[in-house]
């Protein structure tokens, strides 16, 4: 599927993958600046944003192949938060030849081993389910941030909440996503095959995926360098985005 992509800026390409339900807004705290070092191509997955939306089932694998082609047989450095972090692992243990660096951030790798969505997040997710992608989103994505950043920052958060309402998505399609994230991470994937050198970001504050995970996953993936970010949440890269900005970007140039 062709996704929708915005390109930005000159130097070697780094490919954003974003996350459940997410569109390129979530990277508007790393797009000025990354752009003035990197071709940095951001992209919607199938379902999200202005990417189209056909009925599941969805796939990690089918989402890995709508990446691969955003590439267009270009190399690159790969990041991806959440879902997208599982979209990046298996392109680059399927298409190695097209992955350079990666960022996994605030993400998990498949098996028994995985830590599940905290009970408290999975039951708003549930409760909240049949409702509009509008109301859904106000319910549930607080949960994104550590605790008490929205209470900290309520501007900043009904911006966000603003940005990511412009091109909301279908409760059909979050629960496709939704579901193949699922059965990616009930597999095993065999990480251990990924050589591309590999920052993994995590922070202990993270209430969509546990800490836990990041900590296995650079534990798996040989060589991986592993930062932890204290108190940092599900998207800690926008709580804290001049620490995370100049993490990835030491890691992506050194």
């Amino acid at each position: 599927m062709k996704l929708y992509a915005e390109e930005r800026g000159a130097g070697e390409p780094l490919l954003l993958l974003t996350g459940l339900g997410y569109a390129i807004w979530s990277w508007q705290r790393q797009l000025p600046e990354w752009s003035r070092e990197f071709r940095c191509i951001a992209v919607e997955n199938r379902g999200s944003g202005r990417t189209p939306k056909p009925p599941g089932p969805y796939s990690i694998e089918e989402l890995a192949d709508d990446a691969a082609e955003a590439l267009d047989g270009r190399r690159a450095h790969v990041a991806g938060f959440s879902m997208g972090g599982y979209i990046a692992q298996t392109l680059a243990v399927r298409r190695p030849e097209l992955v350079d660096k990666l960022v996994l951030v605030c993400t998990a790798t498949g098996g028994p081993g995985v830590v599940s969505t905290p009970a408290e997040t999975a039951a708003a997710w549930q409760a909240n389910a049949g409702r509009t992608p509008q109301e859904f989103a106000r319910a549930t994505m607080p949960l994104s941030f550590r605790p008490g950043w929205t209470d900290e920052h309520p501007e900043e958060f009904e911006q966000l909440l603003a940005d990511r309402l412009e091109y909301p998505t279908p409760s059909e399609c979050w629960r496709a996503q939704y579901d193949a994230c699922l059965d990616w991470t009930a597999r095993v994937t065999p990480v251990e095959r990924i050589h591309a050198p590999t920052l993994v970001v995590h922070g202990d504050a993270d209430r969509i995926v546990p800490y836990e995970n990041g900590v296995e996953l650079a534990r798996r993936i040989s060589g991986s360098r592993f930062e932890a970010v204290p108190g940092g949440g599900h998207l800690l890269f926008i709580e804290d985005a001049p620490r995370f900005n100049a993490m990835v970007t030491s890691f992506l140039t050194g």
